[in-house]
């Protein structure tokens, strides 16, 4: 059973930066692809980035497009979000999750394994 784990959330001003990571256990092969996904209160979960685990190419939403950056590290099975220029509209849960498909990756029900989800506030 696949494990997903985040850290690096937490609270920052508007402007300023945070680096999420994913790390991930209990796998038996690579992922497709993996992406980060957030929700805010009252609201529906959203994409915000994806990475086709075999290529690293990513994809981001138009919202965070030249603000955020997706990697990942095979090695260590982790996978980040450097975070820049955040402002209020960015806070949220944010959640890591892994597909087994390369298909339709912006649709949350693509998505076989969820982290928890860590926080991230931005106070303006």
């Amino acid at each position: 059973q696949v494990q997903l784990v985040e850290s690096g959330g937490g609270l920052v001003q508007a402007g300023g930066s945070l680096r999420l990571s994913c790390a991930a256990s209990g796998r038996t092969s690579s992922p497709s692809a993996m992406a980060w996904f957030r929700q805010a209160p009252g609201k529906e979960r959203e994409f915000v980035a994806r990475i086709i685990w075999s290529s690293g190419m990513p994809g981001y939403a138009d919202s965070v497009k030249g603000r955020f950056t997706i990697s990942r590290d095979n090695a260590k099975n982790t996978m980040y979000l450097q975070m820049n220029s955040l402002n209020p509209e960015d806070t949220a849960v944010y959640f890591c999750a892994e597909a087994i498909t390369t298909w339709d990756l912006s649709n949350w029900a693509r998505y076989n394994y969820w982290g928890q989800g860590t926080q991230v506030t931005v106070s303006s």
